[in-house]
């Protein structure tokens, strides 16, 4: 595929929040694609630096005027998708230019699509880690996943979420003819794409994992991430979620070893 060809049946929808010194970045990720689509930016906090750089790259901004929150701003931005496909950007991150391309090429091999994600590699202190533990362990836990004989299976995608959440959220995309209209719950700050994934995985469809790095996610002081990790919100939400694939006792067990990755997320990894 060329720079040439245009994709209308896929948005990239950006969340955006304040004043995100990357915003731009992932803007010019996004305008590189390989194959083009629809991109828009939605807010719940609307200021003239978010304008601005909407103005310079000609994009509307959707100015969400409810209630504010991660799981509510991310369905607001969903909800003001008119394509099939979806992919809810985050301000911090970059796409590598054949995202889209590979989307397609992958979907397209799909009998019933519902969710498309990819491998990812993180951006720390301005550079690409491409390995690291925590990026191993989800690797290991998505191998089974790989194979197109997989994504039907509703039994080895439940048994993958039922020891974590190995899907990076940024590089998901949303099959909406096949999904509920508000695809995130509210109430999670921490493991609100976990809790999206484990409903998702109960419907009859596709997890089409393409196992290429195609995201960058940016991990940093400021991240919503990093804020949640340092009030141990997180425990508490993944507790929560092993309970819904385990007893209690072994729910405790599981959290407790899990929560061993949160330490991925220290600026010092990596």
């Amino acid at each position: 595929m060329t720079k040439e060809h245009v994709n209308t049946n896929h948005t990239f929808a950006i969340c955006a929040y304040k004043e995100s010194p990357y915003l731009e970045e992932c803007i010019t990720s996004l305008m590189e694609q390989t194959v083009k689509s629809e991109i828009f930016i939605a807010t719940s906090t609307p200021n003239k630096y978010i304008d601005d750089i909407a103005a310079k790259y000609n994009l509307k901004v959707y100015v969400n005027e409810g209630e504010s929150g991660i799981t509510q701003d991310w369905n607001f931005a969903y909800s003001k998708v008119q394509t099939d496909y979806v992919t809810i950007a985050h301000q911090d991150d970059k796409y590598a230019p054949e995202y889209v391309e590979n989307l397609l090429a992958y979907t397209a091999k799909a009998k019933k699509p519902l969710l498309f994600f990819t491998d990812y590699a993180e951006i720390r202190n301005g550079k690409i880690v491409t390995t690291n533990k925590i990026l191993k362990v989800k690797r290991i836990m998505l191998f089974i996943m790989r194979p197109k004989a997989m994504w039907g299976s509703r039994f080895i995608r439940r048994r993958v979420l039922s020891l974590g959440s190995p899907i990076c959220c940024p590089s998901a995309t949303y099959y909406r003819p096949n999904l509920m209209k508000q695809v995130f719950l509210n109430g999670f700050r921490a493991d609100e794409d976990w809790e999206a994934w484990e409903r998702l995985s109960k419907l009859k469809g596709d997890f089409i994992f393409c196992n290429k790095i195609l995201t960058y996610h940016r991990i940093h002081e400021d991240s919503e991430t990093t804020k949640i990790l340092n009030d141990n919100k997180r425990s508490e939400e993944d507790y929560i979620m092993y309970q819904k694939f385990w007893p209690k006792c072994i729910a405790k067990m599981l959290t407790k070893a899990y929560s061993k990755s949160e330490e991925s997320n220290d600026m010092k990894q990596g």
